[in-house]
């Protein structure tokens, strides 16, 4: 008996919990007071977008063909790039489309016209025929996320 009473107070449990979803709905439609703000910080209505007074990320080249290489190659690559904002760079992280590339990026904050680089290393080990690899790079800047992109051949072993 007690098992069904805790069966039918689970049941009316889950079906008001299920009934209101408007919190939920207002955000998809982008009804909500803070919706656009939280797609799109630099361009919501309440909050002006400021692309001056920014750091900013402008790199020495955007991609890198590597060309050709074998199968089991570690591919390396530095892509340079300079602070052209007027605040310091702060890059919060980098990650890559694939787990066989590996990003690296400095850790310190990089001054208006101060220059570093973003270290990638392409595994080929499984890849095969024309590859393209992407780096998001993710910061304090305008936009807020750039890419660079390894590409080139894997020749099968």
């Amino acid at each position: 008996m007690p098992s069904k009473i805790i069966i039918l107070l689970l049941c009316i449990l889950g079906w008001t919990a299920c009934k209101n979803d408007s919190g939920v709905q207002e955000i998809r439609d982008g009804g909500g007071p803070n919706a656009n703000l939280i797609r799109n910080p630099a361009t919501a209505d309440e909050v002006p977008a400021d692309t001056v007074n920014v750091a900013k990320i402008v790199y020495e080249e955007k991609e890198y063909d590597f060309g050709t290489v074998k199968e089991g190659a570690i591919v390396e690559h530095d892509f340079k790039f300079t602070n052209t904002g007027k605040i310091p760079l702060w890059i919060t992280g980098a990650r890559s489309s694939c787990g066989c590339t590996i990003p690296e990026w400095p850790k310190e904050m990089i001054q208006p016209g101060g220059t570093s680089v973003i270290s990638a290393k392409f595994n080929t080990e499984g890849k095969h025929n024309n590859q393209q690899k992407i780096i998001y790079v993710s910061g304090n800047t305008f936009p807020g996320e750039t890419t660079v992109t390894l590409k080139g051949i894997v020749e099968p072993k």
